[in-house]
């Protein structure tokens, strides 16, 4: 295993980097490589085969760290508890974390489960969805321009590893998705059959790609006149619409289970 290296000046030049690459929401594209602590997320990507660039830990954790988080990283940094503190992103720092390059750019797959974000700008969201994506089996998730940004903190935490299973391009347009072969499908609160005929009928496509829109106006009106069905979700209890990661969550599983079925 390779000796530490300890940093212990506030001044750092490298520690400055990070603390913009942890503070900044988009400051991942400008460096190339995005920050990950805790050891849930750090597990999850682990598990994944995903070997991380360096490993930070603080001086405390450090001689209680297991060998699995020791030795992960190609190159490991040591901070003092305090200075540890001055980098984290979370209320309780986790006393460990990871930077990772961004994952290399891939063509589009055509045919594959896909989720399309459009515009979906609520972070807690935008990874609650891709939660529900991996769970579902959807392995492409695009991310429209004005989505929020799918490799930022809140986004990461809220995503809980999924990241580690789909295939993420961000910045996409309107013409990024005239390669998709597969259906598009979108939610409507006033157009199309609804979801659980379609699923009791056997009528809903798999491979697709959910359209997920804006939380406050939905689908943008170019994006839905892609679309090759428009869906509702029965609301028997009367509220005028759902949360947009619930409602994406519903939509999922429908599919989900229309491929198993």
């Amino acid at each position: 295993m390779n000796l530490p290296t300890v940093i212990s000046s506030p001044n750092n030049s490298w520690l400055k980097g990070l603390r913009r690459l942890v503070t900044a929401s988009t400051d991942y594209r400008k460096q190339g490589q995005f920050w990950v602590e805790g050891d849930h997320l750090v597990l999850a990507a682990l598990r994944r085969g995903k070997r991380p660039c360096i490993g930070i830990f603080s001086e405390s954790f450090w001689h209680l760290a297991p060998v699995e988080y020791a030795q992960a990283a190609i190159k490991t940094i040591v901070l003092s508890d305090a200075l540890y503190d001055t980098i984290s992103a979370l209320e309780s720092p986790a006393r460990l974390g990871f930077v990772f390059d961004l994952p290399a750019v891939t063509p589009l797959q055509p045919r594959a489960p896909t989720v399309i974000l459009d515009r979906v700008q609520d972070a807690g969201n935008v990874g609650a969805i891709l939660r529900s994506a991996s769970a579902f089996g959807f392995q492409q998730v695009i991310a429209i321009k004005g989505t929020a940004a799918l490799w930022s903190q809140k986004v990461l935490r809220a995503g809980m590893g999924a990241h580690w299973g789909l295939q993420l391009m961000e910045g996409a347009t309107l013409e990024t998705l005239t390669s998709l072969t597969v259906p598009i499908v979108m939610t409507s609160s006033h157009r199309g059959k609804y979801l659980h005929h379609m699923l009791q009928n056997k009528e809903l496509p798999m491979p697709c790609a959910w359209a997920i829109g804006n939380e406050g106006q939905g689908v943008g009106r170019e994006l839905a006149a892609l679309a090759t069905l428009h869906v509702r979700i029965a609301q028997p209890g009367g509220e005028e619409s759902l949360n947009v990661a619930t409602a994406a969550a519903i939509c999922l599983h429908a599919s989900a289970t229309a491929q198993l079925s």
